[in-house]
């Protein structure tokens, strides 16, 4: 191959057409044109004596070598990156849009304040927030490049990402201070009225339930809701308990704060990210903010 005649911003639309396995999407997320992208597509087709892409009832799909194409380009283009932009940029003079999926919890704890501090420290690095839609799906989307972090409690990674321990988390039992349960919190009173339970797939039952079972004991979940901070609102007036992170509890005066009543395991939040972005200082200084922040 004649690399002299290779054109590495193709490499880039190819990028994305591998991605969104769509032409008008890859368009779109490169602000082109889909005629354009379109051309490039065929020109990509050329070049690696392939279709890439191909039509199937309802949309296209990527060929077994448009598959196998699409970690080792992103690596390549990465490294291009990295060689050809400043080592250490200035931080103050960086434009960029850094994407960061993480439930509502770790959003609410970090979001604030790592805003402020970008503002003094990179005031040109803008943030989205995406939902937590579970560890597989935020794996997914580092890989393909959707998202550049994810915070959460992330399962075990293989060698194509890097996940760093934020803090570790214990939960407190929540409710209103003037609860019936509050006057004489004790086991009994807690498995006496419902509770509401936070799972962002409406999981109606939690590892705390196989517990209870294993010591023959039940207790009824009487509302299912996505987020921590829909919970917050509904304890203030109704009769649910709550098993909430303690920071989401601490300091709160509107609400009555326990122990569990029996042991119950924390967690440990993590920080994730594709190893490509190991020298990204953009990504990097980001994530070293949330560090700090949750350390």
């Amino acid at each position: 191959m004649n690399l002299r005649a290779l054109d590495l911003n193709l490499l880039v639309v190819l990028d994305a057409l591998l991605d969104e396995s769509h032409v008008t999407r890859a368009a779109d997320r490169l602000g082109l044109s889909q005629p354009a992208t379109s051309s490039a597509l065929d020109r990509c087709r050329h070049l690696f004596g392939d279709p890439l892409l191909e039509r199937v009832r309802g949309g296209m799909r990527l060929t077994p070598r448009g598959q196998a194409l699409r970690d080792p380009l992103k690596a390549l283009l990465a490294q291009v990156s990295g060689l050809v932009e400043p080592v250490s940029p200035d931080l103050s003079q960086v434009r960029r849009t850094l994407r960061l999926s993480m439930g509502d919890y770790p959003a609410v704890l970090v979001a604030h304040e790592l805003r402020r501090r970008l503002q003094v420290s990179a005031p040109g690095i803008d943030l989205v927030i995406l939902p937590w839609r579970g560890g597989a799906d935020a794996t997914e989307s580092l890989r393909r490049g959707l998202t550049d972090l994810a915070i959460s409690v992330l399962p075990s990674l293989d060698d194509d990402f890097r996940r760093r321990d934020l803090m570790a988390e214990t939960y407190v039992v929540a409710m209103r201070p003037d609860h019936p349960a509050a006057a004489a919190f004790d086991l009994k009173a807690w498995l006496a009225w419902p509770h509401l339970l936070v799972s962002g797939r409406g999981e109606t039952r939690s590892p705390l339930d196989d517990m209870l079972e294993a010591q023959g004991l039940h207790r009824r979940v009487g509302l299912v809701v996505p987020s921590f901070i829909m919970a917050q609102a509904l304890l203030q007036d109704s009769d649910l308990i709550a098993m909430a992170p303690s920071r989401v509890a601490r300091d709160r005066r509107d609400m009555a704060v326990f122990p569990p009543p029996i042991p119950v395991e924390g967690f440990t939040l993590h920080m994730g990210w594709h190893r490509r972005a190991d020298g990204d200082p953009v990504v990097q200084h980001v994530a070293g903010l949330i560090q700090q922040i949750l350390g």
